[in-house]
């Protein structure tokens, strides 16, 4: 099969700029209803990619995430998410992006062309082939990205991908792909907008699929949540009255006495 860049095909849109606002605003709504479509085509991939995320976690290893600009801007996202929300230390998923933490909020120019500074920065963090690496990118030939799995890959880590481009350069590298075809975006090449949405919903079940195999979910709930604000204070008080039949009173002393909502269930006694 013949590569084809179809996220920077021209979009199906032509004179935005004489749009106006709700012409807009519905267009981008109409094009982001493809998306659930498009990644539920990839949910044989994603599900072989998380079983192994899962498996890797569960010996020890660590899952980190790689890519440049909004690709690398998500896989932090959801690494930084997993802590708070599963109650794990904060070194089981790690985000890597191209042209280190500056690049979070600014772009650091040509940072993701290197190819070699991806393996450096996994490197830094000791990878192993206890490991997994993920790489992101749209495009799939962000040459930061492959670059990192190519060195992975002669190294005996475990790679997948999350990417936009059937028979890209960095679908063609990782040992597991998962290839989202969401077609040309609104504004052409702009992959923030659907391939970023189809990227954050396969990271969403990869990383929940995960913390659900390790047993961080109890029944629906997030029963090791990081207790670091009222909200969440107040949804762990909740989750104790209801799984207990006991009033707020008693479920609030519960979780500051135990510090976490599995630690309170365990510990009550009736």
């Amino acid at each position: 099969m013949t590569f084809k860049k179809i996220t920077e095909a021209d979009s199906k849109y032509n004179h935005l700029e004489k749009m106006s606002v709700s012409e807009i605003i519905h267009t981008i709504n109409k094009e982001d209803k493809t998306v659930p479509l498009a990644v539920e085509k990839a949910l044989p991939e994603i599900t072989v990619l998380s079983e192994i995320v899962s498996e890797k976690i569960k010996n020890g290893g660590r899952l980190f995430y790689i890519g440049a600009g909004t690709s690398g801007r998500l896989g932090i996202v959801d690494a930084s998410e997993c802590p708070p929300t599963f109650g794990v230390p904060h070194g089981m998923v790690i985000g890597l992006i191209a042209g280190g933490d500056k690049a979070i909020r600014d772009a650091v120019e040509f940072a993701e062309d290197s190819t070699d500074q991806g393996w450096k920065d996994l490197q830094a963090h000791s990878i192993s082939e206890k490991d997994i690496v993920i790489g992101i990118a749209a495009s799939g030939t962000t040459p930061y990205v492959i670059g990192a799995l190519k060195n992975c890959n002669a190294n005996n880590i475990t790679t997948g991908c999350i990417t936009c481009n059937e028979g890209s350069p960095l679908a063609t590298t990782a040992q597991f792909p998962v290839v989202v075809t969401v077609g040309p975006e609104f504004v052409t090449g702009s992959s923030r907008m659907k391939a970023g949405t189809a990227q954050k919903l396969v990271l969403n079940m990869i990383s929940t699929a995960a913390m659900i195999q390790l047993g961080r979910v109890k029944g629906n709930k997030m029963v090791d949540m990081q207790l670091s604000n009222n909200k969440l204070v107040d949804r762990g008080t909740r989750m104790i009255m209801t799984e207990l039949q006991i009033d707020e009173a008693t479920a609030s002393e519960l979780l500051k006495k135990h510090g976490s909502v599995r630690n309170a269930l365990k510990n009550f006694e009736s």
